[in-house]
């Protein structure tokens, strides 16, 4: 096998599983509408209310029910079938993007509308999100997890470079309303995969009791676990400052650069463009720990700092292929270290908190944002999201250190090492397909060897 073709295997690993094939394929349907419908709710609210502040309150009450529920839906994923949840939840979603459109296309929308959608959306995602996020491992077993979700990253920032683009051009052309009928014909694609999985072929982890304490379990596992603490903490701040481009770039489009709504198409596919290649290099050589999740952070910050200081639209659009490629490595390499570190039983509820500390935080960060552009302008927006960057990256880099230094002190025990040294190793002692000893500062990403996946005993996303 020639060099080339060996590393075509390693990138695309995951899709000599059938189900991942079929599941990835309605994903990328949906996924394009979805940025579709992110870059016209943007824009509507924009057009309707000329207010930064007021895109932020938006953006904070769609995130405000994940903070407050998410948790909550972690431990709902760990008690119920995923995959029936997903197709409920995601029909749903189709639902609420009709009527967004209806409402719009008829031209008797209003702010509290959107407002009040944006929170039935909301709702929405606290509970679907982290079932499909634990539903990852499910789906393709423990050894082609971190290329899955790699691809997965990879997949949504394709969109990002397709739905925004094309939100753009139908903005200007028919307007915000069919961007949103569009994208609830798109839900048909990813339920119709959803339903046509081989059960078989799936790992399912069998569903936890119902009992009393569940999430307060869940919260003092990931207390008791710094290489899971840790990557929280440092996703919790980024997500709630520097992951608020939903706020920050069609305000600098507008405002900044003076792009309109072209402008901010072209942006967010810019992003998208830096993401799927970073996303390809994630899942062809991939790391996790926190030694790379700090690495990425001071990347991240550096193109940031370039993104806001961009003189016009054509440097502003290499600034942000640059910030996509950044964003999309610091988040694959965080979901994989989790998932791959947490307990099989624990799995729902810890990705619900990552996702809680990705998009749970917006309602703090993205009035924070707002109010930041409309007295600092529009580049202030992205300049606070690259001094967080170097912040977050501060932050993991002590903590790592001082980490290391305890376990360094204490009398050396097995699981003591897991609990206390696990910020750059790959599993929980014990979990299938890891490896239990610490083996450095990160841990390469191998796939060129994991096997398809076949039924067998069940397993947990």
């Amino acid at each position: 096998m020639t060099r080339l073709a060996r590393l075509s295997h390693q990138t695309f690993a995951s899709l000599a599983v059938p189900n991942y094939r079929r599941y990835i394929t309605g994903q990328s349907v949906s996924l394009i509408g979805t940025w579709m419908q992110m870059t016209a709710q943007s824009w509507l609210v924009l057009s309707l209310t000329h207010s930064a502040t007021d895109l932020g309150l938006i953006v904070a009450a769609q995130t405000l029910p994940v903070l407050l529920l998410a948790p909550y839906g972690g431990v709902i994923a760990d008690r119920v079938d995923k995959r029936r949840l997903m197709i409920a939840l995601q029909s749903a979603m189709g639902v609420q993007a009709l009527i967004l459109g209806v409402l719009t296309v008829a031209h008797v929308v209003h702010l509290w509308e959107i407002g009040a959608l944006a929170v039935v959306l909301g709702l929405n995602n606290a509970f679907e999100n982290p079932a499909r996020q634990s539903f990852m491992l499910e789906l393709v077993g423990p050894d082609h997890l971190r290329n899955a979700v790699s691809l997965n990253s990879t997949l949504v920032n394709v969109a990002r470079v397709i739905g925004p683009g094309i939100g753009g051009i139908l903005i200007a052309l028919v307007g915000s309303g069919v961007c949103f009928l569009l994208n609830a014909v798109s839900f048909v694609a990813v339920v119709g995969s959803l339903t046509v999985l081989e059960a078989d072929l799936l790992n399912p982890v069998p569903p936890m009791v119902r009992a009393k304490g569940q999430l307060r379990d869940g919260l003092r596992y990931v207390r008791h676990s710094p290489g899971l603490f840790v990557p929280l903490a440092m996703m919790g701040l980024a997500g709630a400052l520097v992951y608020e481009f939903q706020v920050t770039l069609p305000y600098m489009a507008s405002r900044g650069l003076h792009a309109g709504s072209s402008g901010y198409g072209f942006m967010t596919a810019a992003m998208g463009v830096g993401a799927v290649f970073g996303g390809l290099v994630v899942a062809s050589r991939g790391r996790t720990g926190v030694s790379v999740l700090v690495s990425a952070a001071l990347a991240f910050g550096v193109a940031l700092g370039l993104a806001t200081l961009a003189p016009d639209l054509g440097v502003e659009l290499v600034a942000l292929a640059f910030v996509g490629a950044a964003s999309v490595a610091f988040m694959s390499m965080g979901n994989a270290t989790l998932q791959l570190r947490s307990e099989p039983g624990m799995r729902g509820r810890v990705m619900a908190l990552w996702f809680v500390a990705f998009q749970g935080s917006t309602p703090i960060g993205g009035p924070i944002v707002g109010a930041v552009m409309a007295g600092d302008g529009a580049r202030a927006g992205l300049g606070l999201g690259a001094v967080t960057c170097f912040v977050v990256a501060a932050g993991g880099a002590l903590a790592a250190r001082a980490l290391r230094a305890r376990h360094a002190q204490a009398p050396p025990s097995p699981s003591a090492s897991a609990r206390d040294n696990g910020l750059d190793r790959d599993g929980p002692r014990g979990f299938p397909g890891t490896s239990a000893a610490p083996v450095g500062p990160s841990v390469p990403i191998v796939l060129a060897s994991a096997p398809a996946v076949t039924p067998g005993p069940p397993l947990p996303r």
